[in-house]
């Protein structure tokens, strides 16, 4: 065997990213015995230049480049994307023997890990990527944490070159699927826009790309997306590279205009609108006497349910929760800030079982096979998630909720969301004035249903009433009842009240709940609703007909 005389060994290898398997010879050659690829100038491979070795056939010598599987960090020429921009968004590229760029590589990270690679090739303009994109961020996601700018481009050389017109200086990525796929992309990674003050969304000047724009924008909260309208001529922002337009990409960038959707019209011109309006779908309610006052749940409605401590709020919530998975398509999202998530996920299944299943003991009486298919109500008939639950590990931080709530909303496409409960939030403020706080909770609630149109089941509580009988006694319930704020009447659709004496002698009026509307601003009827009762053996909640509930003369005669 041939002996070698190491100058340097255990250093990186510019080719495989092995952080220590590099050997140093004495003249300046290396060996990396992770990959075995020879390098003849080690140095001249850490700076990304050709790599070559001396291969002779019988009628030529020529010199072949050892990075065609690999790739090295070397400028981008075919597209005038400097080594330095390329080996920060860690892009490599592959040499055919002239040196010509052949392919680009580009990396998708899953946290701090290369989950994918797009592999580009540049003669074709065709791709296909090594691995997935699932649980990968967007395009560059990884080198940013937040900021003032945010910029969003439709290609990966897009983003790099948006990055070396604007300097170096602001965070730029790029989506994963291109136009079509725009909203798709943003939405799996909408929680990193959270730190970043302003979007800049500066996608391709052409049909696909303005639509896909728009769609972006909208994912936003209102005033924070600006969308980059490019010089006539340029269809991106690595033309405008390529043609050293730094000065005009900077000002059209600045120029941006904030996305803003029409809201002033002349009504006389929407003749047609008033008659072809697109009609408000309603859900029932799991109640026939809700959806006679009611006529249903409605997305685009913040719903508040009402009672005193221990009057069933959460059964009721339940009894809900497992309605709409069991009568809509529609994806369910749940924030129950008192619970486990397991507690939250055994009360929707206690339902579908008619059994408490949050007791081990009554848990225990079903097999694991029955668990399972109770289970499977949580999927669509493609095993697609519909029920997405907040786990908060006992840390609540106001703006970490609302973050998580729209997230469910926009990134997992939940049409409707639980919040259980208010007070809970409150406490989440770390402010000591509750009113103050309740109304700035409300309003950023009420907010979020009118930007997102998403249907929104918020509990509340009562405060304590003064005189002989409170709401453990059944007592009536009223607006003026709700604990804190009077903006949580006036900011809801809609507000349901439970009454019930738990206090009575009699044991079929102590677990009988009268449901009663405060407010509807749909129907505007209001009053008694229904009445449902309490059965401890399944734990459920089963509504009473006229003919189950005897003559009370105290009763509301409507009912």
């Amino acid at each position: 065997m041939e002996n070698k005389t190491w100058d340097k060994l255990h250093q990186p290898c510019p080719l495989c990213n092995s952080s220590d398997a590099v050997g140093i010879n004495a003249d300046g050659s290396a060996k990396c015995f992770s990959c075995g690829e020879f390098m003849p100038n080690y140095n001249n491979s850490c700076e990304g230049k050709d790599m070559v070795q001396q291969t002779t056939t019988n009628q030529t010598t020529f010199k072949q480049p050892d990075n065609l599987d690999t790739g090295t960090f070397s400028a981008l020429t075919d597209r005038r994307i400097s080594q330095g921009t390329a080996k920060k968004y860690g892009v490599k590229v592959v040499h055919d023997l002239q040196g010509k760029v052949t392919k680009h590589m580009y990396p998708y990270y899953n946290g701090h890990e290369i989950s994918a690679t797009k592999v580009r090739n540049v003669e074709k303009k065709d791709f296909f990527v090594n691995g997935s994109y699932n649980e990968t961020g967007l395009f560059g996601q990884q080198l940013f944490k937040g900021g003032k700018y945010v910029t969003i481009t439709e290609g990966e050389c897009d983003a790099m070159s948006a990055y070396e017109l604007l300097g170096s200086k602001w965070a730029v990525v790029s989506i994963k699927r291109g136009a079509q796929g725009a909203v798709r992309d943003i939405k799996e990674s909408l929680e990193f826009f959270d730190d970043f003050e302003n979007v800049i969304v500066a996608f391709d000047n052409d049909k696909a790309g303005k639509e896909a724009s728009v769609k972006v924008a909208r994912l936003f909260k209102p005033g924070k997306a600006r969308i980059l309208t490019l010089p006539n001529g340029f269809k991106d922002p690595n033309e405008m590279l390529r043609d050293n337009r730094h000065k005009d990409f900077v000002e059209a960038w600045w120029a941006s205009k904030v996305y803003t959707p029409s809201g002033v019209i002349n009504v006389t011109e929407q003749r047609e609108k008033f008659h072809n309006r697109e009609k408000k779908q309603s859900i029932p309610y799991p109640y026939e006497g809700l959806n006679k006052k009611l006529y249903g749940l409605r997305q685009g409605e913040l719903v508040t349910l009402t009672g005193g401590t221990g009057l069933g709020k959460s059964s009721v919530t339940r009894e809900i929760e497992h309605w709409l998975v069991k009568q809509t398509q529609d994806n369910v999202g749940i924030i129950a800030l008192e619970e486990d998530w397991r507690r939250t996920i055994d009360g929707i299944l206690s339902i579908e079982a008619n059994a408490r299943l949050y007791i081990d003991q009554e848990r225990e009486k079903f097999s694991k096979e029955e668990l399972d298919k109770m289970f499977d109500i949580l999927y669509d008939g493609e095993n697609k998630n519909r029920v997405w639950v907040h786990s908060h590990f006992g840390t609540n931080d106001i703006d970490d909720i609302f973050t998580k709530l729209r997230f469910m909303i926009i990134g997992c496409d939940c049409k409707w969301v639980v919040v259980d409960h208010l007070h809970m939030l409150v406490s989440a403020v770390h402010e000591g004035d509750e009113r103050r706080a309740i109304d700035s909770i409300m309003t950023r609630l009420r907010s979020l249903v009118e930007e997102t149109g998403a249907g929104i089941i918020l509990v509340s509580h009562l405060r304590r009433v003064d005189g002989n009988k409170g709401h453990e006694n059944g007592i009536e319930v009223s607006l003026s009842h709700l604990r804190g704020s009077n903006s949580i009447g006036q900011l809801s659709d809609c507000v349901i009240a439970l009454e019930r004496n738990q206090q009575s002698d009699d044991p079929d009026e102590a677990r009988t709940t009268r449901l009663r509307i405060l407010k509807s601003r749909y129907t505007g009827d209001v009053g008694m609703a229904a009445r449902v009762i309490y059965d401890a053996d399944t734990g459920r909640l089963t509504e009473l007909t006229d003919e189950d509930i005897e003559f009370d003369p105290s009763a509301d005669e409507a009912f």
